[in-house]
């Protein structure tokens, strides 16, 4: 076959569907980036000055409509003054106000210390939902209802729950910690419930045939589920995983309503002061400082597994 549009006698071969312009042809299969059907001959550079060029204009658009809003100088000082955002920044204990700048540090700590027990703590309860051995029917049965509580509790009770109701109980040593450590309590809680079943997710992606020959070869169950299952459903859960970690990064900042002293808090407190909302905006920043390289990092991987996954199909 011959005509335009076939295989040809190359089944690897992508066909020609037409063309665009003078000398712009568009391929009928995907590129090996996965992006989609690419512009040749020229296409890529027009299609990149176009789009540069309408970002320029929305952004000026939106710009302006801003700046030209019969409320912009208002909106302006109240969210966007430059002398409120530096102070806040810095902060002046005498002046009754935290900088916000050292308070993000907290949320960060408060931030990594939760990743690191909600990868371990989601790993134990995925696997014990995914055990099939009798014995562990019980722990089967509490790993569900785990999951389900804290799926189904806002994030904020369980803040509440934690931060007021354990040192209420007066025990030793437990009842005594800070706000802090309580607000990360809560997030490896609530956050555990969502991750666990990502891991399971990954787990369940993995083929059983993979299973299967790793038994044939003489493997126990617990070696075939660390040499064999786990490394690749991880590989194949890391940008979901990411992606989490990023609504984790933000939602630290609801620590504050148990004292502690973080970013959003010490924004709140400037902003009580001096009654000037740019300490808002400040913790705003530094919070996008934070996620939007996370989130950049987490496109490349999904980008990077999209070209696995269409060059192992080619192959």
């Amino acid at each position: 076959m011959t005509a335009q549009g076939s295989l040809g006698d190359d089944p690897l071969t992508p066909p020609v569907v037409g063309s665009v312009g003078a000398g712009a042809q568009i391929s009928g299969s995907f590129g090996m980036d996965g992006r989609g059907p690419r512009l040749l001959s020229g296409g890529g550079r027009r299609a990149a000055v176009v789009s540069t060029l309408s970002t320029v204009v929305v952004l000026a658009g939106l710009a302006a409509i801003f700046w030209l809003a019969p409320g912009s100088e208002a909106v302006r000082h109240t969210f966007f003054d430059p002398t409120d955002m530096w102070q806040s920044f810095v902060g002046d204990p005498k002046k009754g106000y935290y900088s916000v700048g050292a308070a993000i540090w907290l949320n960060i700590r408060m931030f990594l210390a939760a990743e690191v027990l909600i990868l371990i703590l989601a790993l134990v309860i995925a696997l014990a939902r995914q055990s099939t051995s009798p014995v562990m029917f019980p722990f089967r049965v509490l790993a569900m209802l785990y999951v389900d509580f804290f799926r189904g509790v806002p994030l904020l009770l369980v803040v509440f729950a934690i931060g007021l109701g354990v040192p209420a109980l007066r025990l030793e040593f437990v009842s005594s910690q800070s706000a802090a450590v309580y607000g990360v309590a809560a997030l490896v809680l609530s956050y555990s419930a969502y991750v666990s079943e990502v891991y399971r997710a990954g787990i369940n992606s993995v083929h059983r045939s993979q299973v299967a020959a790793a038994r044939s070869l003489g493997l126990s169950h617990g070696t075939t589920l660390r040499y064999v299952i786990l490394p690749q459903a991880v590989r194949n859960i890391v940008p979901p995983l990411l992606n989490d970690f990023i609504s984790l990064q933000k939602d630290t900042a609801l620590v504050a309503v148990l004292g502690a002293i973080e970013a959003n808090e010490a924004a709140q407190i400037y902003s009580a002061t001096v009654f000037n909302f740019s300490s808002f905006t400040v913790a705003a920043i530094l919070f996008l400082i934070l996620t939007i390289p996370l989130a950049r990092f987490t496109d490349r991987l999904i980008a990077r597994d999209r070209r696995r996954r269409l060059a192992g199909a080619v192959s």
